[in-house]
């Protein structure tokens, strides 16, 4: 893996920075003094600083990914937090948020604080997010509190979906006295039964059990009518159906406690795709229409979505490697994600790349109150530098995660991280 610890003066050169919380596009120099910025443009870095050319390129922000899996505890063999934070890095991202579906779940204060004390050695900033129910079992609400105080950003049972509806109230109005939001996994496991692909055309003609858009939406609709009635804040993940995109984009235009996220793969893929029974394709929720794809590209651009999240999900070679209704549902997803909504969003959309950059940086970072101005001095470091304009075909030699189970290989794709600093740290393309 191409990282090292940064230099004690560092001067990315002769870029072009794009500063999402600010809104400017400019072309100038950017000094790092012990991993944090010293200066933006005019400034007397001393004649030992490490100088790296970044002609031609982009120096922004790091992306933050607010929806991650690295397994730890209890499936190492799949993720953990230090290959996740390789993987992240060599992705552009500087900050993400770990799911707590692990062996055992993150339901309790002590789970946090595990996560959080492991974490300070890992080379980005890695938040948990707590367990909404105990051993995610959908009935007895976790201590949200206490976890809350020793770092749970915010609550989920995420691959769990929580069915009871009374439970999810409960959660949203606790979720209000400490002002975080809950996320619930937007399916109705009746309307999904024994679904493996999205219901249409395809399933009908590959012979697989499907899962129609309205498990979906369904209970989309649900939790929004529950965040309005209790106040709460509700951050809808991973959202893959056009019905989905209208319920959101009804209930915010009355209520500001909505946010929602949608991944790289639901705007890349269709179910076409699946024809291939590639069983990197099998996630939940799966892959939908080309119908879908074009309503969350919309949905992106007109804001109705706020930001990008990859939903990185390790698997082993078992997992994958068997018949496609035996496979175990998700991809990696940290390494290609630019590449990705680079070329849907920018190339083929018109979408402008600062707005682009916008859903990998300072929205996902207002969504779970980080700060967001990383350019002001005195702020630690979090830079990823982009080449937005290369082109690529991704391969597993791009993967730095423990897992290999991506779609993308043999991909191509537009623009690529150069470089990302990071918690004093610094990962370089090779």
């Amino acid at each position: 893996m191409p990282l090292k610890k940064l230099s004690k003066h560092t001067v990315l050169k002769a870029g072009t920075i794009i500063d999402p919380f600010n809104k400017q596009t400019y072309k100038a120099d950017l000094w790092i003094k012990d991993g944090s910025i010293e200066g933006i443009g005019e400034f007397d870095a001393p004649r030992s600083a490490e100088i790296i050319d970044c002609k031609d390129k982009i120096i922004t922000h790091g992306f933050c990914d607010l929806h991650v899996h690295f397994r730890e505890p209890g499936r190492e063999d799949k993720e953990t937090l230090d290959t996740g934070s390789l993987s992240a890095m060599a992705g552009g991202f500087t900050r993400v948020c770990v799911m707590p579906n692990t062996n055992p779940p993150l339901d309790s204060p002590e789970m946090i604080n595990f996560i959080k004390e492991k974490a300070e050695k890992c080379p980005i900033h890695i938040h948990p997010i707590g367990a909404v129910t105990k051993a995610q079992n959908g009935k007895d609400i976790t201590e949200m509190a206490l976890m809350f105080k020793e770092g749970a950003v915010a609550f989920s049972d995420d691959g769990l979906p929580i069915q009871d509806g009374a439970v999810m109230r409960i959660a949203l109005e606790y979720s209000t006295l400490i002002d975080v939001p809950v996320i619930n996994h937007a399916e109705d496991e009746c309307l999904r039964s024994e679904g493996v692909m999205h219901e249409g055309n395809i399933s009908t003609h590959l012979g697989l059990p499907g899962n129609p858009d309205l498990a979906e939406s369904a209970m989309v609709h649900r939790d929004l009518e529950l965040a309005e009635f209790t106040g709460a804040k509700l951050h809808v993940p991973h959202v893959s159906s056009a019905k989905a995109v209208q319920h959101i984009q009804k209930m915010k235009r009355k209520n500001n406690n909505i946010t929602a996220e949608v991944t790289p793969h639901h705007l890349f893929f269709n179910d076409q795709a699946l024809r291939s029974y590639d069983t990197n394709l099998k996630v939940a929720p799966p892959i939908r229409t080309d119908f879908d794809r074009k309503a969350l590209i919309k949905a992106v651009k007109d804001g109705t979505i706020d930001c990008i999240a990859t939903d990185h999900a390790p698997h082993t070679l078992e997992d994958k490697e068997t018949t496609f209704d035996c496979a175990s549902f998700g991809m990696i997803g940290l390494e290609s994600a630019f590449g990705v909504v680079n070329r849907v969003l920018v190339k083929e959309s018109g979408m402008e790349l600062i707005d682009l950059i916008s859903l990998l940086t300072t929205n996902p970072r207002k969504i779970f109150g980080f700060d967001a101005n990383l350019f002001s001095k005195g702020a630690m470091a979090e830079i990823t530098v982009i080449d937005p304009d290369y082109e690529w075909t991704f391969d597993k030699n791009h993967i730095y995660s423990k897992s290999g189970n991506s779609p993308f290989i043999g991909e191509s794709l537009e623009g690529k991280v150069e470089l990302t600093i990071s918690t004093n740290s610094i990962y370089k393309r090779q």
